[in-house]
């Protein structure tokens, strides 16, 4: 497995896999995405984790609604992730936030 934080308001688009950009035809299937019960909140952004199967190699993620989001995002159509997490790197980065981590439906953790 293979994971990936992404801002509250931006939804995933075309996904890739080792052999190109993912064909559900092909694989006969949607790539298994699954957002997680767990976000940072980094200067008042709520940075949602995801999970993606380990076939998965780049994700391209745009704005829901361009509309809503801050002036300074406003610019920004669409975002290519290349550089997935594994869990440990996942682990480590909610170690070092200074900041809220929070499980959906659950009370506030400080880290």
């Amino acid at each position: 497995m293979k994971y990936f934080f992404l801002s509250e308001g931006w939804t995933i688009d075309r996904v890739w896999a080792t052999d190109g950009l993912w064909q559900v035809t092909a694989w006969r299937r949607s790539p298994e995405i699954e957002q997680l019960n767990i976000c940072l909140i980094e200067t008042s952004e709520m940075l949602w984790l995801y999970r993606v199967e380990a076939a998965v190699v780049m994700v391209e993620v745009k704005p829901i609604d361009e509309t809503s989001l801050p002036t300074s995002q406003q610019a920004i159509g669409q975002v290519i992730l290349r550089r997935l997490m594994s869990a440990e790197q996942v682990i480590e980065h909610l170690g070092k936030a200074a900041t809220k981590c929070q499980l959906q439906n659950l009370n506030s953790v400080v880290f």
